[in-house]
């Protein structure tokens, strides 16, 4: 089987059978959306992170810029420092194995990543961009993740702080092509972000726009986008932000803290002039919006903007504030034309996605989102912690919450045996680090006490 799939991987590389020419099989158990059967590197060689250095051999920049389909696992852990250079796959058929990561995982930082090629699953990892002192409005914006132009693509189980730009967002040119089916197949399509922890975008930072603290950006014509099971918190806006003629479900979503919107919808004329306008598709079910210390009193949990349409399918969605009273479900920015046309069945609604009730989203996701649930650090447990207790707030610097961590560089060999390399899970049901069930990380001190 792996011969097999290697060797249609070396073709669809090469341009010679078509991208969607993948195996049908799910990327890995409870992939969804329609990139769940995302080939990724499957088949493809195993390619070993052995440092934590920015470059050169054994690093993770070099297994990513290799050619051809490939699995990237790790035999190191610890945090790799960018130094303000971002990351660009641009290589298909890719897979970024962090959960091969010997504790405490693989944390980035003073970096982003923008996906520019097809078929790359990303799971397991921490990015945690920052500033580190650049001056306000400096020109540094990186996006933590982002697809341009990409597709077939799950980005799932990434924790994805401190970015200067999006967290997590699809994005790609609005226009590519003549007609509008050419638009939607030339910019991002057919992406899934699931179980990520999307936190803390910066606000009043470096980005040359000024405030920036942004969740995800699902910018003009992206189509087949899945936001599932993801946790924002203390996020300005983007929480998520599509744009003009976006086709997205947002499904099981906690929303914590966000500041002037929660989701909204925008197309914006000014960036659509002379091009026929599309309207957009957006099914929002079984979400829940809780209001923070940062969020605007009334805050609506969708908020139309710009002057395009948009038809919107919305069942069992919860908006509260932070002292439980209810929110609006819907409200505007702008004086304009644009209507919002509701549907009673879903739209732009992929098949055979699990729905939790909106009641059990918050524990659920404060259990399992981000990277490593198992073995969480010391930031994600601050986050998931503050929001069960209804704290923290929009930060302008990562050094307001300690600055980037500092971990022991630490070294397991990685055994392909002990792996499903279809899947990447582990045979035996446990992740390096992982003792037992998902459960409550405590400090010395907490056990103690217990």
């Amino acid at each position: 089987m792996r011969s097999v799939t290697f060797l249609l991987g070396l073709l669809i590389a090469a341009g010679t059978v078509p991208a969607t020419a993948a195996p049908q099989a799910p990327a890995f158990p409870g992939a969804v959306g329609p990139a769940a059967e995302t080939a990724g590197g499957r088949g493809g060689r195993i390619l070993r992170v052995t440092t934590l250095a920015a470059d050169g051999p054994g690093s993770l920049k070099a297994a990513i810029d290799a050619k051809g389909p490939r699995i990237i696992v790790f035999e190191v852990g610890g945090v790799i420092d960018m130094g303000f250079q971002p990351i660009d796959i641009k290589q298909p058929n890719l897979t970024i194995a962090g959960q091969t990561a010997p504790s405490p995982g693989i944390t980035l930082i003073r970096t982003g990543i923008d996906i520019k090629t097809n078929d790359v699953i990303i799971r397991h990892i921490r990015i945690r961009s920052g500033a580190d002192g650049q001056g306000p409005e400096s020109g540094w914006e990186a996006d933590s993740i982002s697809t341009v132009g990409a597709r077939n693509v799950i980005v799932d189980h990434c924790t994805l702080t401190w970015a200067v730009d999006e967290n997590l967002s699809a994005s790609g040119p609005r226009f590519k092509g003549s007609t509008p089916e050419e638009w939607r197949q030339g910019t991002s399509n057919r992406i899934t972000f699931s179980y990520n922890l999307l936190a803390e975008g910066l606000a009043h930072s470096s980005h040359p726009k000024g405030e920036h603290s942004k969740g995800s950006l699902i910018h003009d014509n992206a189509t087949g986008i899945v936001i599932w099971r993801n946790i924002y918190a203390h996020n300005v806006e983007r929480n998520p932000l599509l744009k003009g003629g976006a086709k997205a479900a947002v499904v099981n979503n906690l929303i914590y803290d966000p500041g002037r919107r929660a989701i909204h919808y925008n197309l914006m004329a000014l960036e659509w002039a002379g091009h026929p306008y599309q309207t957009g598709e957006l099914s929002a079910v079984g979400n829940v919006l809780r209001g923070g210390p940062s969020t605007a009193p009334g805050l609506p949990f969708l908020m139309l903007g710009g002057d395009g349409d948009l038809l919107y399918h919305a069942t069992d969605n919860l908006a509260v504030d932070w002292t439980g009273a209810p929110l609006p479900m819907f409200g505007r920015y702008g004086e304009t034309r644009a209507k919002l046309i509701e549907s009673k069945t879903p739209v732009s609604w992929p098949a055979g996605l699990p729905v939790l009730a909106a009641r059990d989203v918050e524990t659920h996701l404060l259990a399992n989102a981000g990277a490593r649930p198992w073995d969480r650090d010391a930031n994600d447990i601050r986050v998931l912690f503050f929001i069960a207790e209804g704290r923290g707030e929009i930060i302008d610097s990562e050094r307001q919450v300690g600055g980037f961590p500092k971990m022991a560089e630490t070294r397991a060999p990685f055994v392909e045996a002990d792996w499903n390399l279809e899947t990447m899970e582990p045979k035996s049901g446990l992740y390096p680090g992982q003792k037992g069930p998902i459960q409550e990380s405590l400090s010395a001190r907490d056990r103690e006490m217990r």
